[in-house]
């Protein structure tokens, strides 16, 4: 097997059909991970003529396109490779890739859950604060309803996502 080299971003034809694939949320999680550990995993690529093609590995080389990055990881195969590679489904790296996506993913939300609760927690605490009435006995806040009561914020993602549902919000 061949080792990874160094290619030139802009030299990569990505194939029309290839294009059609692009999840941007895919490539933004493809992203964040190469921010943190790097590219793990070099893209395939085969030769046609003067050009580079793209064989797979088409979120990885978006993610260092929007990163700003000019060279990517790739490894250089043959047509014949790059015609009989197996499906995406039979590949336990793909799939791999995917669950430390969505682990990333999850933990992400699990943090800005919980800084969202802190922050919450720190002005409900500033609310509890003894209030002064005006002479005409209207609240400080004139923006606030007699009526409306304060939630408190869900400590985390699906406690979020259970009041979401019972309250019949988007989540």
């Amino acid at each position: 097997m061949s080792k990874p080299e160094s290619f030139p971003i802009e030299k990569i034809f990505v194939p029309t059909k290839q294009k059609k694939a692009i999840r941007p949320e895919t490539v933004a999680e493809v992203a964040e991970s190469i921010m943190e550990i790097g590219q793990q995993e070099p893209i395939s690529i085969r030769r046609d003529g003067d050009r580079l093609v793209l064989v797979e590995g088409l979120h990885r080389l978006e993610a260092c396109r929007a990163l700003g990055e000019t060279t990517i990881l790739g490894l250089l195969v043959t047509a014949e490779l790059a015609q009989h590679k197996p499906q995406l489904a039979e590949r336990p790296e793909v799939e791999a890739e995917r669950l430390k996506m969505a682990r990333l993913k999850q933990l992400r939300l699990e943090k800005e859950a919980a800084e969202a609760a802190m922050a919450a927690t720190k002005r409900a605490g500033a609310m509890d604060a003894p209030r002064t009435r005006s002479a005409k006995g209207v609240r400080d806040n004139p923006k606030a309803s007699a009526g409306r009561t304060v939630k408190s914020t869900p400590k985390t993602l699906s406690d979020w996502i259970t009041e979401q549902k019972s309250s019949g919000g988007r989540y």
